[in-house]
């Protein structure tokens, strides 16, 4: 039954995929229906269920917002996080939040002061609003999800179920990409980031959430696929999402994938018995086999280019000079805003209204961390320490959640190379919160039966 329904979603989601390439106005459907089933989900759902229907539904519209935003189904280009914050709202109206969460209340409170200078140096109009909302929607949703989140108490189920349903619009985004690019020779030319290869879409944005699927259906093919069938239809999944990754050009989202399903693995075997590892490296034996098949298949497809972007090459061999394609002097140029500006920083938004003015031109930051630094000054470092040390300090009292690491090196990994674009880092580090707990076996006692 369970077998049956997983191929059915995933079935589905081809389907949606397709819908959404031939016919144009399935996106706006497939937006409001989303929104209106998950909202509907939240409202009808037992109390018991109801911190496992908003996650749900977050988890969701976090898989969901680039293909959003690739086809214009959303409201807006930030729809899919203020919908997540909305869902989390509606959550915490039921089920409150943990007295223990207060420093990401803090933190909230430490993101309102860059907002009254940024209208001090942008000036009080749309422009104001636009760009704050721009920088500011990302730190926002990952504080309202963390607070919504800490010690929360799910199940191992619950939480396999909640990646399954960040996994699903995965599937979707992957099929849409499969019709927009079926063949790959002849559109890689460079090693640059590929936008053909990307849906037309930014190749940043769309190999994050594709390497966030690629972890999750590594997941899956450890963790729940009970039958050879779904091991075959996860390992699978995860070929085909790899694939389409890799051939996006932008290393950020596979190589945070790698690293995320390193610590994974690393926890799962520490904490299994003897028999359940012999499994596991049995397993990891043909995921190691398919990798290395998918990773010559995308190089025979780019003609060999994709070694020479993992080597730092540009197409003929030569290296290139800055690894990081920039990153490294916008990464800079915000820490001398910070210096600048060290008690309470150039504004929200303030160091894209200076790169504007002093090079003509806007460039939006890709580090989540000197963006802190130099938009919030000194809130900005107390903000920093509040999201590193407060889940460190909750992993002393809980050390159950084998997702943990994984979730937080997909947040810094993430923050570092495409800052808080996307809602993605945000949720998932919401995750890392979660107080995860395992269902014990019921002791069996033989009956004492009194004689004489």
């Amino acid at each position: 039954m369970l077998e049956t329904k997983y191929i059915y979603k995933i079935g589905l989601h081809v389907i949606f995929g397709a819908l959404l390439y031939y016919v144009g106005f399935f996106s706006k459907l497939f937006f409001f229906g989303v929104i209106g089933y998950f909202l509907f989900k939240i409202i009808v759902s037992h109390p018991k269920e109801k911190t496992t229907s908003v996650l749900l539904g977050c988890a969701y519209l976090t898989g969901a917002e680039v293909i959003f935003r690739m086809t214009g189904g959303g409201l807006f280009y930030e729809s899919s996080k203020y919908f997540i914050i909305f869902y989390i709202i509606f959550g915490m109206f039921y089920n409150g939040v943990s007295n223990k969460g207060y420093p990401y209340f803090i933190y909230l409170i430490c993101l309102v002061p860059s907002v009254i200078v940024a209208s001090t140096t942008i000036g009080i109009d749309g422009d104001l609003r636009k760009n704050v909302a721009f920088v500011l929607s990302g730190p926002v949703c990952l504080g309202i999800s963390a607070l919504y989140c800490y010690d929360k108490r799910i199940n191992m189920r619950q939480i396999l179920d909640i990646l399954h349903y960040l996994s699903l619009p995965i599937v979707t985004l992957t099929t849409y990409l499969f019709l927009y690019t079926p063949t790959i020779k002849g559109i890689v030319t460079g090693t640059d980031s590929n936008f053909a290869a990307s849906g037309g879409f930014g190749p940043n944005q769309v190999c994050t959430v594709l390497g966030l699927g690629m972890f999750v259906f590594c997941v899956n093919y450890f963790l729940n696929s009970k039958t050879k069938l779904l091991k075959i239809i996860n390992i699978l999944l995860f070929a085909l999402v790899s694939f389409r990754a890799i051939i996006t050009f932008s290393r950020g989202g596979v190589i945070t994938a790698i690293l995320m399903i390193f610590a994974f693995l690393v926890i799962v075997y520490s904490k299994s018995n003897r028999r359940q590892k012999n499994i596991i490296l049995t397993s990891f034996a043909s995921f190691i086999l398919i990798s290395s098949l998918i990773w010559l298949v995308s190089s025979n497809q780019t003609d060999g280019l994709i070694e020479k972007r993992y080597t730092n090459q540009d197409q003929i061999g030569r290296e290139k000079e800055d690894f990081s394609a920039g990153r490294v002097d916008l990464f800079v140029g915000e820490l001398n805003g910070f210096i600048d500006e060290p008690f309470l920083g150039v504004g929200a938004s303030g160091m894209k209204e200076r790169r504007l003015v002093s090079l003509g031109r806007v460039i939006a930051t890709h580090n989540e961390l000197s963006r802190l630094l130099s938009e919030h000054g000194i809130l900005g470092v107390i903000i920093l320490l509040i999201l590193i040390f407060k889940p460190l300090d909750m992993r002393t009292a809980n050390r159950y959640n084998y997702f943990f690491y994984a979730f937080l090196i997909f947040w810094f990994a993430t923050i570092n190379h495409s800052a808080m674009r996307i809602a993605a880092p945000g949720f998932v580090y919401a995750l890392a919160l979660l107080n995860i707990k395992y269902e014990k076996r019921p002791v069996r006692r033989k009956r004492f039966v009194a004689t004489r």
